[in-house]
């Protein structure tokens, strides 16, 4: 019996769960540093809360890691269909807040059904691609379909309004075929029809606090009290961590509250704050390390499908991670996206739980499945 469990912990992947709760450990220190001040609708005890998601998350993922991969292909459209019938119900009911309507309340659980869009998204699109011989570069015409499944839950999202994850699926799209490979003049096709849908939807799809946004990008002290000011206010608490930080529990921008959403969006200008450039380098590694793993996963699985899915597992987290720390950082316009295992959010917590119940269990499969 133990040396049966000897060989089971062998066999096991544990990396994905191991790099998982690195950055989790390190997420909540920063969460509790950022809000241990505040009194405010609570928020000194959002800390608490992020845990008990964690160990959801951890659960769900340590669940999914016992399954079969071939079960996620079996109900890749199941999931898609499921989280876009979520979206679907935000519109007709979702509970309004700052403006948007974004969420599902039910009895006392509140979800961002969003969040969930992203990783069925992934199942569809992997389903899909292996149906079509992985040896052939996609041209326009096969993009069609793949293009309405993701066109579809992007429209819809943007609508309620969250341009920030509207965009997201977009982004989670082109990786993906870019993975499956695509001919020249696809490509081509694909970038005059980017710079086509971006001239539109600057002029007639954006509201004008989105506009907005783009124009802080550019000049943020053009606005400084207004549009401009979480903007400023990040680049001053990047910049004032300088090499080794103030130290943990001493950002200024945090207890002053001088920096809007600490919690979510402008968690990675805290932790600089906190722990200076050496401190930012220190996770962006944890999160390459994390990112390099995916790849060498999504190269060494046999199954297409698994490598696909692989790959767009690895574009969630990818994406979210480049855009937040590109957006507090004055490189990127600020859009509504958590940075994994590090923001405080139980549907984001969730969904990324989910995605390294899936590499964890792809992986698993090359020593416990045949």
């Amino acid at each position: 019996m133990n040396q049966t469990l000897v060989q089971f912990f062998k066999r096991y992947d544990f990396s994905f769960l191991g790099s998982m709760t690195a950055i989790f450990l390190v997420g909540v220190l920063n969460l509790y540093s950022a809000t241990h001040s505040q009194t405010h609708e609570g928020l000194n005890l959002l800390w608490k809360s992020q845990i008990i998601w964690f160990f959801i998350s951890i659960t769900v993922a340590v669940c999914i890691s016992f399954l079969n991969p071939k079960t996620f292909e079996r109900f890749s459209y199941v999931a898609y269909i499921l989280t876009l019938f979520l979206i679907f119900l935000v519109l007709l009911m979702g509970k309004v807040g700052m403006g948007a309507q974004r969420w599902l309340v039910i009895g006392p659980f509140r979800m961002q059904p969003s969040e969930f869009m992203k990783m069925g998204l992934v199942l569809a699109m992997a389903r899909y691609f292996t149906k079509v011989n992985p040896e052939r570069q996609l041209g326009f015409k096969e993009l069609i379909l793949p293009g309405i499944i993701t066109l579809v839950p992007t429209i819809m999202v943007i609508v309620q309004p969250d341009l920030g994850t509207g965009m997201l699926l977009l982004f989670i799209f082109c990786m993906m075929i870019f993975y499956k490979r695509l001919r020249w003049k696809t490509i081509a096709t694909l970038g005059v029809i980017g710079i086509f849908s971006g001239v539109l939807m600057y002029n007639f799809g954006l509201k004008e606090y989105q506009r907005k946004r783009i124009h802080t990008f550019i000049d943020p002290y053009e606005d400084a009290k207004g549009s401009g000011y979480n903007a400023i206010q990040s680049e001053i608490a990047i910049g004032s961590g300088r090499l080794f930080g103030k130290g943990f529990k001493n950002s200024s921008q945090a207890s002053l509250n001088y920096l809007p959403e600490n919690h979510t969006d402008f968690v990675f200008a805290i932790f600089n704050e906190e722990h200076g450039f050496f401190g930012s380098v220190f996770l962006i590694i944890i999160y390459i390390v994390f990112f390099m793993r995916l790849i060498w996963l999504a190269s060494s699985v046999q199954r297409f499908y698994d490598s696909v899915l692989v790959i767009g597992v690895m574009s969630i987290f990818f994406w979210h991670t480049f855009i937040n720390m590109a957006m507090v950082s004055g490189l990127l316009p600020i859009v509504g996206i958590p940075l994994p295992l590090m923001s405080y959010g139980g549907s984001s917590m969730l969904t990324f739980g989910v995605g390294v119940g899936i590499a964890t269990s792809i992986s698993n499969s090359r020593n416990f499945f045949n």
